[in-house]
């Protein structure tokens, strides 16, 4: 490493905790008395089979630029660069006379790969590199069950974790975050070209700000307006009922510790919500034990299923335009705003994969292309749930009904009002004939799971 303006220099390398507050590596190395370099890389060719949709490409987008902000605030700046991460800190070390790289930890299996590609190099350089865990609150590799195997049901993590669980305490912003002498050249964030040409995504910035400042205010408004009513409101899609919180989180631009604490603090004695952090605890549980399972089931029986493959379908159902209503309004909110409700998301999943028997890849990567939370780890999991081929998996015969659902979950039909506008009033202008029929379709999905049942020689439960 060669020698330039910023002796002994700290590298921060950012990369999903796009925050200030309780972040572990900035405070690391805020305490190292050298000077701190932010930076990020943009690299699609180092995320493997799973770079950036285009609605997570706008998300990070803007949060790149609201954490440039509030470093430049105090007296930072956000380097960025493009290309191969480990090239890019590589020839970034080299200028500043780097000494030490910081980061905190990713779980995705490619994520995983490069951190060791980047701590090889710059050990065998003779530089310090420490890695910080700021986006879980459990350590998958650590957490087992009595046996040392990994957990494949949620309920047992779920009390393995919470009877162990006890979250450190909150980072605050480092008070002192000394600069370097002169800040090296890096690229502007227009030259990054995370933006589409086509400005579809005008409609996310109508619903969303990304950002740090934004995700503590959208904790504040939860716990303020919405956390108590939460078991009651968190089914209901016409209903502010859930906290939001989850791009930001995915993200980084908030810690779970954050939101643990919080709510805590804030008196909430009902487990319902931080139950929901836990099943994102799972996730990554499962993806970091089973890497496969972003591509390939966790039941290798599945692997037998006999999929339909269907173009026309598979695209009505992307449009919003199957005939279900509430399956149609929840595919029409997902593109218009990146976002879909949970409980909607479930139908819409059971929908495809159950009523259309298409394979849940396809469902899986529109999801991941689409929403603005797009996570590998809940993506695959809750996606392998509703399919019946994950861990602690629906039974192969829960299959949603959109029309009964949506009766039980928007009985007013206000959700159903808002995305699919020629059913207002009672009419039907316009709107589709269901493109199949749920009885029928239910039929054939329950005779194709007691296929693969009868295959595997596994009476019970798949």
């Amino acid at each position: 490493m060669g020698i330039s303006n910023a002796e002994g220099a700290t590298l921060v390398w950012f990369r999903q905790d796009l925050r200030l507050t309780d972040n572990p590596a900035l405070h690391a190395a805020a305490t190292r008395g050298t000077p701190v370099i932010p930076v990020y890389i943009w690299s699609p060719s180092d995320e493997g089979d799973w770079p950036l949709g285009g609605a997570s490409r706008w998300w990070l987008h803007e949060s790149l630029r609201a954490l440039d902000t509030d470093l430049r605030n105090r007296g930072l700046r956000l380097i960025l660069a493009r290309g191969s991460t480990v090239q890019a800190l590589t020839d970034l070390a080299t200028r500043c006379s780097a000494s030490a790289l910081y980061w905190n930890r990713r779980y995705e299996p490619a994520a995983v790969r490069c951190s060791q590609r980047v701590a090889r190099t710059f050990r065998a350089a003779g530089l310090q590199t420490i890695e910080f865990n700021a986006s879980l609150l459990t350590d998958p590799a650590q957490t087992l069950n009595a046996s040392g195997a990994p957990y494949r049901v949620y309920t047992a993590f779920r009390n393995k974790v919470q009877a162990t669980l006890t979250p450190g305490r909150l980072l605050p912003v480092p008070p002192r975050l000394s600069a370097p002498r002169r800040w090296p050249v890096g690229a502007t964030l227009a030259q990054l070209e995370l933006l589409p040409r086509v400005r579809w995504y005008e409609s996310l910035a109508a619903v969303w700000k990304p950002g740090e400042a934004t995700a503590r205010a959208a904790l504040r408004r939860f716990l303020e307006q919405g956390s108590k009513d939460y078991p009651r409101t968190r089914d209901r899609p016409a209903v502010r009922g859930t906290s939001r919180l989850s791009p930001h989180l995915h993200f980084g631009e908030i810690g779970p510790r954050q939101v643990w604490r919080a709510y805590k603090a804030d008196g909430g004695r009902d487990p319902t919500f931080l139950h929901e952090l836990l099943w994102r605890e799972f996730a990554y549980h499962l993806l970091h034990h089973f890497p496969h399972t972003a591509r390939e089931p966790l039941r290798a029986q599945f692997r037998r299923f006999p999929w339909h493959r269907d173009s026309r379908k598979l695209r009505a159902w992307q449009r919003g335009m199957t005939g279900l209503p509430l399956v149609d309004a929840g595919m029409r909110e997902l593109w218009s705003t990146g976002w879909m409700h949970n409980r909607v998301r479930m139908v819409t999943a059971s929908f495809l994969v159950k009523n259309l028997l298409i394979p849940w890849q396809h469902g899986a990567q529109w999801f991941w292309d689409t929403l603005v939370d797009a996570d590998l780890a809940n993506n695959s999991l809750n996606w392998q749930w509703v399919a019946g081929c994950g861990a602690d998996a629906a039974p192969y015969f829960r299959i949603f009904n959109p029309s009964s659902q949506a009766q039980r979950f928007d009985p007013g039909g206000h959700y159903i009002d808002s995305w699919i506008p020629e059913l207002r009033g009672g009419t039907q202008r316009r709107y589709p004939h269901p493109i199949v029929d749920l009885q029928a379709t239910r039929e054939a999905a329950l005779r194709a799971y007691k296929s693969i049942r009868r295959a595997s020689g596994d009476r019970g439960r798949l």
